[in-house]
């Protein structure tokens, strides 16, 4: 697996969400992504903003539009958010 967390993948994802800023009930997280916005597991020129809202398990792009759901991020299915267990 590549060291660049831009690349996109569950395991970057998970790894980004340990230092991204949760505000308003979301992290903001950044990935490459395609020339169409679409989410990139190669290098590209392009990073932009999503937006992962763990209380649904839904990552979202900069227009707020549904990217995907994903269990493994969903609070009710048994994720705990890295906010939460910073608070300790």
């Amino acid at each position: 697996m590549s060291d660049d967390l831009l690349l996109f993948s569950e395991a970057h994802l998970h790894m980004q969400l340990e230092t991204a800023p949760f505000t308003q009930g979301f992290y903001t997280v950044r990935f490459y992504t395609t020339m169409d916005g679409l989410l990139s597991k190669t290098k590209t020129d392009t990073i932009s903003e999503f937006y992962l809202y763990p209380s649904g398990g839904t990552l979202r792009d900069m227009n707020f539009n549904l990217v995907f759901y994903d269990s493994q991020f969903d609070t009710y299915r048994g994720f705990v958010p890295p906010h939460l267990k910073r608070k300790k």
